[in-house]
């Protein structure tokens, strides 16, 4: 960044277990299938995880429609509206998530509309059949082009999945993740409740960067 450019912070958010909980656990927790329960804080590779899952619940009979039920039913994490609310009031503020577009409209409305980036589900016969990334680590590219653009990025993530995002930023923090993501990377600090992580986020000294820009 040069010194002379306008400066301004964004806050990239992961949207499951950092906001909302995790939508496979209750779709394992609702169908009595446990294969379900694996989630990116068990299985570093996406594509892999995604193939697995798709298998299972087309082997198990699972609509989409099934789904979107599950998760219509589901709140956000206590807190996080409250905490989105005070970062949006402060920062520019975007969910980078591995979700899928078909998932989104439930907690989009309980979150007061973020902007959210993810990916989309292909859909056949009301089964899912695959899906399909924007691009390629789509998050660690998204916080790439925020700061090709002047933006000082702070992220935060949760799990494995997480990890290239949080690399890529200006400055990253670690929520409420398991302890073996912990330990690999014990220089990325970690919190565990919303009040630590705002204080974390408001701590940070970004040279030039002005607050009241939130959308």
């Amino acid at each position: 960044m040069t010194d002379s450019a306008l400066v301004q912070r964004v806050i990239a958010l992961d949207m499951e277990g950092v906001l909302t909980p995790e939508i496979w656990i209750a779709v394992a927790q609702r169908t009595s299938i446990d294969e379900l329960r694996r989630t990116t804080r068990d299985e570093p590779d996406y594509d892999a995880l995604m193939r697995y899952r798709i298998d299972v619940l087309n082997a198990h009979d699972v609509s989409l429609d099934q789904i979107r039920e599950v998760i219509a039913e589901l709140p956000l994490l206590e807190g996080a509206r409250e905490f989105l609310d005070e970062l949006r009031h402060r920062w520019v503020v975007v969910l980078l998530s591995d979700t899928f577009e078909q998932f989104d409209d439930h907690f989009l409305e309980l979150m007061g509309y973020p902007h959210l980036l993810c990916h989309r589900l292909d859909v056949v016969d009301g089964r899912l059949a695959g899906w399909r990334r924007r691009v390629d680590d789509a998050k660690r590219r998204a916080v790439e082009a925020y700061r090709a653009l002047n933006y000082h990025v702070t992220a935060v993530g949760d799990s494995y999945n997480d990890l290239t995002m949080l690399r890529a930023a200006d400055i990253a923090s670690l929520f409420r993740c398991p302890e073996a993501v912990a330990e690999a990377n014990p220089d990325l600090p970690a919190a565990f409740t919303y009040d630590e992580l705002m204080r974390w986020i408001a701590s940070v000294q970004v040279p030039g960067a002005q607050e009241g820009c939130g959308t």
